[in-house]
């Protein structure tokens, strides 16, 4: 679905786990990462935590896109290090807004 509403407006690159995300965000720095909060492996939040506490990635903008709507759950994204929480399903123009605003 991401690739569908958001490929015309940016390039996009996947990660199938929160490891490799890491792996090939140091690898070829990305503008800005889209995460999910549920993933095999790290969750979202582990993740963002380790980008965030890696020098090569702490400056890429995190967006954590997620079904996971409560406060508890969003303010868990604001203290792993995320700089936007977007809750599913959301507004595709909403959705580039909040990156292009960290980018």
């Amino acid at each position: 679905m991401l690739k569908a509403s958001l490929g015309d407006e940016f390039s996009l690159s996947y990660a199938n786990s929160g490891a490799s995300c890491l792996t090939s965000a140091i690898a070829e720095p990305p503008d800005a990462i889209l995460l999910d909060v549920c993933m095999p492996g790290l969750d979202g939040y582990d993740t963002c935590r380790l980008l965030k506490n890696t020098p090569e990635t702490a400056q890429i903008p995190v967006v954590m896109v997620s079904g996971l709507e409560t406060e508890l759950e969003q303010k868990a994204g604001f203290d792993a290090g995320c700089d936007a929480y977007v809750v599913k399903p959301f507004s595709v123009k909403t959705l580039i807004e909040k990156i292009k605003t960290l980018v």
